[in-house]
């Protein structure tokens, strides 16, 4: 099917000249409604606990209660993904492929093997200095695989032009023989329709890119097409398991495959507010991963050219490009797509700036970016309804796990910490006077406490998947990696429902984000 008979795939916002008469107005409406929801929620727990105080105090001990079984279920399936992550990095993935039988191949390739497969890396950069390209591609060098069958792609932005050249200049005298091409690129700026970022750097890339693997005759779907942030570190074995997956799983060609991000960079070296909001986001999207039927694509991710090219790459209007292509993928094909999780680790950096107020601030900009997903919410429902094609059950599965995904985001931690007591505060002398409102926080502290399972769990596991403390590190500083989980209700309201609260109420009032670039700091090792 033509791109365009399918033109919803390419809305922005609701401003979007794609969008006319009732379909403007259908899409403003679900723009509206996540932030509508949330604040409601808010809302009315605060005038429950004024004038229905009973209802309101059982409401909070059910959804404690709620709260204290997703723990244990999350839990679970953090072990789950953290034993998948620890096999994944035990296994011989180069020994796997050379082993492959072809029985274990899917019908795609059949007449193939692994040494047919080549690998087009997109590094797209903006302000960053020539040290942390130079560490990526450094890395990226080192990797066990053929290097003949890597293609690199980096990609600078006209808006900072004379950093773009010199990074380019030094990428190619220093690497322009270590991969089999280097190619690189610069964004130019105004081009009508785009929104300056991540997304349309992207394709703009993989455009000039398709244009010389053309030239090279290499068939598009022996090409599977990697996308990392600037500072990721690739794990020796990445694109051995990646070649692995896209040889065997069913339908590699309907496919997103999706590595395990980790922040583990400069972890020991980022302030402990930094760290659990980063080690918090790795374990999120790891628990995800071990629910695929859930998961979506995030931050690093591979698919392959050829059903890249057809759905015309990645949406280059919207801010969370990352995630936005597997729904534009997911429509595209008519529900006919799937996120193959592979649990092999890719590496960045955790938040650090300069000074620590500096840090925070980047954290807090971060997660507000993250949040901005929730423009997700609107796409994914207007996309339901207009694509018939997919599966009713699918679209409405869909839908409600992006928006109750974000809802329990903005509102869970701020009705566990902060509004549980009301009933107690604005209750009144009546309220107070009862059973209920002596046993609420015993009840709630007591379903808190077991709750705390979930914070053990991450404490834990930290010290698993973290590298090793490096010698200038006092040995306390495991305890302090242990214990940094106590502060986990700061972090969860400050550096999670509140800045995604703040990008709902924004897209609920119109005033629509632009892509902001994580600043990347590393302290100078001696």
């Amino acid at each position: 099917m033509k791109l365009n008979e399918k033109y919803y795939l390419d809305i922005g916002n609701a401003t979007d000249r794609l969008l006319n008469g009732n379909d403007k107005i259908i899409y403003r409406f679900l723009e509206i409604l996540p932030g509508f929801l949330s604040w409601a929620t808010i809302i009315l727990a605060v005038i429950g606990s004024k004038f229905w105080p009973v209802q309101t105090a059982y409401f909070i001990i059910l959804f404690d209660l709620y709260w204290f079984l997703k723990a244990i279920y999350l839990a679970i399936h953090q072990k789950i993904s953290i034993r998948e992550l620890k096999e994944a990095l035990e296994t011989d993935w180069r020994k796997k492929l050379r082993e492959l039988p072809k029985s274990k191949i899917n019908l795609t390739f059949k007449e193939k093997n692994w040494l047919d497969i080549y690998h087009l890396i997109i590094l797209p950069f903006a302000n960053e200095d020539w040290s942390i390209v130079e560490h990526t591609l450094e890395v990226l060098s080192q990797i066990d695989y053929p290097k003949e069958k890597i293609i690199v792609a980096l990609g600078g932005e006209e808006n900072n032009r004379k950093n773009a050249e010199e990074v380019i200049k030094k990428a190619k005298k220093k690497f322009g023989t270590k991969f089999f091409q280097l190619i690189t690129t610069i964004h130019p700026n105004d081009i009508e329709g785009e929104l300056a970022g991540k997304g349309s750097n992207e394709t703009w890339i993989a455009k000039q890119a398709r244009r010389k693997i053309q030239s090279l005759a290499i068939p598009e779907e022996m090409v599977v097409v990697s996308v990392f942030d600037i500072d990721t570190e690739i794990y020796p074995q990445y694109f051995a398991c990646l070649t692995y997956y896209y040889l065997t799983v069913k339908n590699p060609l309907r496919s997103s495959f999706q590595p395990s991000p980790l922040f583990n960079n400069n972890i020991w070296d980022a302030p402990a507010i930094s760290r659990v909001a980063s080690l918090s986001s790795s374990f999120w999207h790891m628990i995800e991963e071990e629910r695929p039927e859930r998961a979506t694509t995030f931050s690093s991710q591979a698919i392959g050219l050829k059903p890249l090219v057809e759905m015309n790459y990645w949406n280059v209007k919207n801010v969370s490009e990352d995630s936005r292509i597997f729904f534009k993928a997911f429509f595209y094909f008519d529900g006919h797509y799937q996120i193959v999780p592979i649990f092999y680790p890719v590496s960045m950096d955790a938040n650090l700036d300069r000074t620590f107020w500096l840090t925070m601030e980047n954290v807090y900009r971060q997660q507000r970016r993250w949040g901005w997903g929730v423009e997700n919410i609107p796409y994914v429902i207007f996309a339901s309804l207009k694509n018939k094609e997919v599966e009713l059950k699918r679209r409405l599965i869909w839908s409600f796990n992006q928006l109750e995904g974000f809802w329990s985001w903005a509102t869970n931690s701020i009705i566990i910490f902060i509004l549980g007591w009301l009933p107690l505060i604005l209750g009144g002398e009546r309220f107070n006077q009862t059973i209920l409102s002596y046993n609420l926080p015993r009840l709630t502290r007591l379903i808190m406490t077991f709750a705390m399972v979930g914070i053990v769990s991450s404490a834990y596991y930290t010290v698993k998947i973290i590298p090793n403390r490096p010698f200038k590190q006092h040995r306390k500083q495991y305890l302090i990696m242990v214990l940094q989980w106590l502060i986990i209700p700061i972090s969860l309201i400050v550096f999670g429902a509140i800045p995604a609260l703040e990008s709902q109420t924004r897209l609920m009032l119109g005033k629509y984000m632009g892509f902001w670039n994580t600043p990347k700091y590393r302290k100078v090792k001696n």
